[in-house]
């Protein structure tokens, strides 16, 4: 039973806990009896308030459900929270109880989220607690149900008249043991109210004050005339307030389908074995009731109950997501050990739920906007470092082809959408090199971007809808900005919730402390503000800007949103156009808007935010790709290309490529496991190397004998060269040989695939000695290939040597086969005959 003092007794009542409490004595008086006014003071002293993460914890408060998520002209006129108080401490909590509180509506983008992190005292409308235990032990655990009317005179409510984005905060307050009370935690959220239904008016318990002139026996939700009547079933003490439609917002919502990478690092294009997976995780999620499953299926029901809502929603997948599943509609395999990716593996158990999502998505693509994400989410700033030409196009210009080809589309062109939401201006200035582009950036990844698009900048776009910007400093680049509080918002969303890189330091919080259901609250809320946007503000009473504008909504790329979060937002997205609020935009029209801004008078600079380099790739995982892309090219350069061969140099180096762009990858570096994803990164990178080493090693020169005897000064040598690569490459003869020995070079030779070709080195040598020589392979630029071979070499050919003992041998013959035909011709015995006469 809730009891209900009078403001008399309320005033005597705090004399007296003022008085004891001075006095050093704690007032044993039950926690609903403290005047609200006291409660609100002492809760609101940031000395009992536990805030300071390095301060002990007791309780955690967590929100299970609000309701209405939404309030609209049809719903409750009563918000309803339910949750959860559990104990995780290490002692127990006496006199549980909670309460909901409101803050003044949101009245800028940013309060979205920092209305969130508002000390509790901020909070100034007040509910009364509500007991939730006397006693929770250690470990246990409490339900709780808060209802407080929008609107009422006799008894507390939330005190919404008007409609727009509130937030709303649930306190507990406890005893622990061996300490006095205090309030423990809280949990905030927004709700949207985008019109206020009609209701009556509401008593709160079954004792009234006399001073309200109201009897006994009411209860929250009965009806109640000034006279203590019953009002008739058709007068509402309180109209409806419906939403002003007279200035709707244009919105354009990005829809992301990507995925971490999932492909097993450092294995090359081979044509026929099947891919292989670092886990299986990505079948659970395209199956029912999976994330993929569950993001695809929301926008084919939107497209079923409110098709125009697609009118201003476009698809945006990631092609590395896109190529993985196409693969899984084959075999594929799953390694057991991801640090070994050509190790033991199991067959893959996700064909057929991949078949039937692609199926899907190619449906449904069909008839719904698609763009391409640069490849696996890549880090654009440090793809701009590298600069290599071939990376580039495979993080920008294959996407597109990649979407295109798998689906059967045509994707939209000359947009780009960093998955940081920010730019530098040397990429900006790699995304502009090929053409004009628009990139979708964060609203205040340009200087004043967030007064820009409200309108109150001193050089406004002159895009329609205000949300078209030329970039200063980048010739060609244009920009389209999406709002950064929503987008942060979404990205709080699932079961992996992440602060984007963009939000700054002042908007930032730990959304683990948040359930799944706050989070989902806030990011409705974020939705409906747009349309939302007060005149008036309702803290100073200033002018605020007029809504109306274009605005565009980006959740993270790698967006962890269950099945329920997406339905949910697409279902707030349907809500706002069917009520008039906000009309669809295609993404089309944004950034054919933008574009025509490449020749305003003015421009915007980018913001590059601090948080964006740590959240970035590694530098060590940039500076690997820098020599491995290096060698790569090299590598790919030499093979030949067969147009009657099943596997071209081009796929056979892709794989390893886009492994480069995986490592650089900035999916999960901003949620919960940042560092798991750094070192991903890393392994990713070393498996690429070791990769890249073992192609480098594939290709060989092998001797067919350790000793060579040569029978002339101008033998040939002959050697073996293999090829183990299933391509065929070029190859050069490196030989390194004494000054005696001149081998004649003979040129590039190519080597078949995963075969091997005699090489017939002519060798002249002017040497008797035995003799070292020392052969490689080589690219045609020069890039060493596999291991060398030493061979020793014996020649039998003495050169100067043999040629003056046989010239002295001979002259020495002819002199003694003259000096016998003399003695014969004068009839003289030859003194060399004595002995031998007979």
């Amino acid at each position: 039973m809730t009891v209900v003092v009078s403001r008399a007794g309320a005033a005597v009542l705090a004399v007296l806990v003022l008085v004891l409490t001075t006095a050093g004595v704690t007032p044993l008086l039950p926690t609903p009896l403290l005047p609200t006014t006291l409660l609100q003071t002492a809760s609101a002293n940031p000395a009992a308030a536990q805030t300071d993460p390095d301060e002990p914890r007791f309780l955690e408060l967590s929100i299970d459900e609000v309701t209405p998520q939404t309030v609209t002209l049809t719903s409750e006129s009563v918000v309803t929270v339910r949750g959860t108080v559990a104990n995780i401490g290490d002692r127990d909590v006496e006199d549980v109880w909670v309460r909901l509180q409101r803050a003044p509506v949101v009245s800028d983008s940013a309060a979205l989220r920092t209305s969130l992190s508002l000390d509790q005292a901020g909070f100034d409308t007040v509910g009364e607690f509500e007991e939730v235990a006397d006693r929770l032990g250690q470990g246990e655990r409490a339900d709780f149900e808060l209802e407080l009317p929008l609107r009422s005179d006799l008894v507390p409510s939330l005190d919404i008249d008007t409609p727009g984005v509130y937030p709303l905060l649930v306190n507990v307050n406890g005893v622990p043991e061996y300490g006095g009370a205090a309030r423990l935690d809280d949990a905030r959220f927004l709700l949207p109210v985008l019109a206020l239904p009609a209701s009556d008016e509401v008593t709160d318990g079954t004792e009234l004050t006399e001073e309200s002139g109201t009897g006994s026996g009411g209860s929250r939700g009965t009806t109640r005339s000034s006279d203590d009547g019953l009002l008739d079933s058709e007068e509402k003490a309180f109209p409806a307030v419906a939403p002003d439609v007279s200035r709707p917002a244009a919105v354009t919502m990005l829809w992301p389908l990507a995925d971490r990478p999932r492909l097993a690092a450092g294995v090359a294009g081979s044509g026929t074995e099947p891919v292989r997976l670092v886990d299986d995780d990505l079948a659970v999620s395209l199956a029912e009731g999976g994330r993929l499953d569950g993001l695809l299926r929301a926008v084919e029901d939107t497209a079923r109950t409110e098709p125009r809502v697609l009118e201003g929603l476009c698809l945006a997948i990631d092609p590395d997501l896109l190529v993985t599943v196409a693969n899984m509609t084959r075999d594929y395999l799953v390694v057991e050990d991801p640090n070994e990716p050509t190790g033991d593996a199991r067959p893959g158990s996700g064909t057929d739920a991949a078949v039937a999502w692609l199926e899907r998505l190619r449906a449904l693509a069909a008839t719904t906007c698609t763009m391409a994400v640069p490849f696996a989410q890549v880090d654009l700033t440090a793809l701009g470092d590298l600069a290599d030409s071939s990376l580039t196009d495979s993080a920008l210009e294959s996407p597109a082809a990649i979407v295109d080809s798998i689906l059967g589309v045509t994707s939209t062109p000359g947009v780009m959408w960093p998955d940081s939401g920010v730019l530098t201006e040397k990429t900006g200035s790699m995304l502009a090199a090929d053409g004009p582009v628009t990139a979708l950036v964060s609203d205040n990844a340009v200087e004043g971007g967030r007064a820009l698009l409200a309108g109150t900048s001193s050089t406004p776009s002159t895009a329609p809808g205000g949300n078209g910007f030329r970039i200063s400093g980048v010739s060609g680049l244009t920009a389209a900005l999406f709002d950064s509080s929503a987008s942060a918002a979404l990205a709080g969303m699932g079961t992996d919730p992440q602060t984007p890189s963009f939000v700054p330091s002042s908007a930032r919080y730990d959304l683990s402390r948040d359930s799944s259901t706050a989070r989902l609250q806030d990011a409705l809320g974020a939705l409906a503000w747009p349309a939302m946007v007060p005149t008036v503000s309702e803290v100073t009473g200033s002018a605020l800007p007029a809504a109306g504008r274009s605005v565009l909504f980006a959740p993270p790329q790698n967006w962890s949103a269950s099945p329920d979060d997406a339905a949910s937002v697409l279902s707030m997205l349907s809500t706002l156009v069917r009520s008039g609020l906000t009309t669809p935009r295609p993404l089309t029209a944004l950034v054919d808007a933008a574009a025509n801004t490449a020749n305003d008078p003015t421009a915007s600079l980018l913001v590059y935010p601090e948080q964006a380099i740590t959240d970035g790739a590694s530098a060590a995982v940039v500076s690997e790709a820098e020599e491995q892309i290096g060698r790569l090219d090299a590598i790919q350069t030499a093979l030949v290309e067969d147009p009657q061969a099943q596997l071209t140099p081009q796929q056979f180096t892709a794989p390893l490529r886009e492994d480069l762009l995986r490592a650089m990858s900035l999916a999960g570096r901003r949620g919960a496991d940042a560092d798991g994803a750094y070192a991903t990164g890393e392994h990713r990178a070393a498996e690429v190397r070791e990769a890249v080493d073992a192609i480098y090693d594939a290709v060989t020169v092998i001797s067919t004998g350790g000793v060579y005897t040569l029978t002339s000064e101008q033998s040939p040598l002959l050697l073996t060269a293999r090829n183990d690569l299933p391509v065929g490459i070029t190859v050069r003869l490196q030989v390194d040989a004494p000054d005696t020995v001149d081998i004649t070079d003979i040129g590039p030779t190519q080597l078949p695939p995963r075969g091997s070709r005699t090489l017939t080195v002519p060798a002249q040598i002017s040497d008797s000695r035995n003799l070292r020589l020392e052969f490689a392979l080589t690219t045609e630029s020069g890039l060493p290939l596999g291991s060398s071979t030493t061979v020793t070499v014996r020649s039998n050919a003495y050169g100067q040597i043999l040629a003056v003992v046989t010239g002295c041998a001979g002259a020495l013959l002819l002199f003694l086969a003259g000096r016998r035909l003399l003695h014969r011709f004068r009839g003289e015995p030859d003194p060399a005959d004595e002995g031998y006469e007979k």
